[in-house]
């Protein structure tokens, strides 16, 4: 018989207002030991509940969510270090039932116990043991902040960065944790911008444990110890109340930093730049790929650092200024990144795939080449520096004695196109999909084409946003007028 608050949610299901966590529902299915035929038949009638999709369409679908749930299970993992790394220390109590998200004493008692994860080796003037409002970092904690002070003084510029995690790393919080915080620190740094301060926001389903919340804390806050950026402030909350059931995890990293007047941005650049590129193994999206493909040991080549600390040494290098713009190497891959960048900054690329190739961690380059993913479309965590031929040898030297790869993978000219040359001086023009790479088996099933309705869906998009702005000027006006009177 079903309880109250279900026969809401299926009321609200129907109307199409709830969510449906596919992956939940069957890992609790397999627990429980439903066979492959009953979990498939399940999902199907889930997808058709919420898609307009044939019956066919969706069992394709409903197999796939049910391989990569089968090959991400880690009960067979031999490896203790990559058991530990994904396993979660469950407390058997939920969210739901210890009112976390529900701004009572249950919900006190949990963020007591985060705050204590705020510890990671550099304290914050105001933490989140304080239990305040709002958390403070002083500039004149941070070493490197004074020099900039000095020389830029009312020059400085804030920059902030929010980043959302992967979404298939809900099972698996604690690198969930340590990928997205990492990736928000990249995008502080490649502005060349000394990060002060990292936030948080966590969003768990009601029937998520406990222990989930303080794994993805943990996470966090090793990146934030190994990099010595002070976590200062975050909330937590549960995915839609009581109407939404399952145990997903969601949310994002919020950071700050600073940094001097000369931004590396990429309008910055110009024909006739070099383009370097550090070596990569992947962060949230390799991760992703390995352990839906059951091939968890690969998650062990992601954790690192090395991003970081090739930028701590670029910034506090003499040379800097000989550096135009910096960038990762994120969603949408190489492929993406460069398309994008040269829309920016108006200009081409001319680039050497061998070279981009062996800056690939070769197990991780194995993993792509085996599951069928190009490399070239998927995040690598790997950093482009765009700079003038007078210091490009100097980064790579400074790179390389701190054990970090790096080389020249091409140059930047006025085609305001991506040319790339292969291994047999074959070259041709490369231009992103409408998707980044497929890198799970439910990503293949959907597809990375265009879709045909393409130009229809961006009219309609467009239309729509337009809607939106103009409700936003109606109730800005609507809101100065009732303060006027």
């Amino acid at each position: 018989m079903y309880s109250y608050i279900y026969k809401n949610i299926i009321t609200y299901r129907k109307k199409g207002l709830n969510l449906s966590d596919l992956e939940g529902l069957t890992r609790k299915l397999l627990q429980k030991g439903y066979s492959d035929d009953k979990i498939i038949k399940r999902l199907i009638q889930e997808y058709i509940d919420f898609k307009e999709i044939s019956e066919e369409r969706a069992k394709f679908l409903a197999e796939a969510v049910l391989e990569e749930c089968k090959k991400s299970d880690i009960s067979s993992i031999s490896d203790p270090f990559i058991k530990n790394l994904l396993s979660i220390n469950n407390t058997d109590i939920t969210i739901g039932d210890q009112g976390v998200g529900c701004r009572g004493a249950g919900d006190f008692f949990v963020h007591k116990m985060i705050s204590e994860f705020s510890d990671a080796g550099i304290e914050a003037y105001l933490s989140p043991k304080s239990l305040d409002d709002a958390g403070a970092v002083r500039l004149k904690d941070f070493n490197l902040i004074k020099k900039i002070f000095k020389k830029q003084g009312e020059n400085l510029i804030i920059v902030s960065k929010m980043e959302g995690i992967h979404s298939r790393l809900s099972d698996f919080p604690f690198i969930c944790g340590f990928h997205v915080t990492r990736a928000a620190l990249r995008d502080l740094y490649v502005k060349g911008a000394i990060p002060i301060s990292i936030l948080v926001d966590v969003h768990l389903g009601d029937d998520a444990d406990v222990g989930k919340l303080f794994d993805f804390m943990s996470g966090i806050t090793a990146v934030c110890q190994l990099s010595k950026v002070p976590l200062t402030a975050g909330s937590t909350l549960r995915i839609g109340g009581d109407m939404v059931i399952g145990n997903r995890l969601t949310g994002g990293i919020g950071g700050v930093g600073i940094a001097g007047s000369n931004l590396f941005a990429r309008r910055n650049i110009n024909p006739g730049d070099r383009i370097l590129m550090t070596e990569g193994a992947g962060g949230g999206t390799i991760s992703t790929t390995a352990i839906y493909s059951g091939n968890h040991e690969v998650v062990k080549e992601t954790m690192n650092i090395k991003f970081l600390e090739a930028c701590n040494i670029i910034l506090n290098s003499e040379y800097k200024n000989g550096i135009h713009a910096m960038c990762d190497v994120t969603n949408g891959g190489l492929r993406g990144d460069l398309y994008e960048i040269n829309y920016e900054s108006n200009c081409g690329v001319t680039i050497y795939e061998e070279d981009i190739r062996k800056l690939v961690n070769t197990k991780v380059l194995d993993l792509l080449e085996n599951v069928g993913v190009d490399y070239l479309g998927v995040s690598l965590d790997a950093l482009l520096i765009y700079c003038s031929k007078e210091v490009e040898e100097k980064i790579i030297s400074d790179l390389t004695k701190n054990n970090i790869n790096c080389v020249e993978i091409g140059y930047v000219d006025d085609s305001k196109e991506v040319e790339m040359v292969f291994e047999d001086n074959k070259s041709k023009k490369i231009l992103p999909k409408f998707r980044e790479s497929a890198y799970t088996k439910i990503k293949k099933e959907i597809g990375e084409e265009t879709p045909e309705k393409k130009e229809m869906m961006e009219k309609r998009i467009e239309e729509i946003a337009s809607k939106a702005l103009e409700k936003r000027k109606k109730l800005v006006e609507y809101i100065k007028n009732f303060n006027k009177n």
